[in-house]
């Protein structure tokens, strides 16, 4: 049976993964040719993907700086 991650595994999976999902979602932008409503979901998760990813980089960061102090 699997261990279970800790935060910060699962914070290093998320940053490993997030590259990829954006990439995949301009991909379909870019090939795929969306109609409007497509179009704008597809822009609304790449937002959000970028943002989670912002938000996961910051918390390795703090984790990084704590286990430091």
């Amino acid at each position: 049976m699997p261990r279970p991650r800790n935060e910060r595994q699962a914070l290093e999976e998320d940053r490993a993964e997030i590259p990829s999902q954006i990439a995949a979602y301009r991909q379909e932008m870019e090939n795929g040719r969306p109609h409007k409503a497509r179009r704008e979901r597809l822009e609304w998760q790449i937002r959000e993907r970028e943002k989670r990813l912002a938000e996961v980089e910051a918390r390795l960061a703090m984790d990084r700086l704590d286990r430091h102090l």
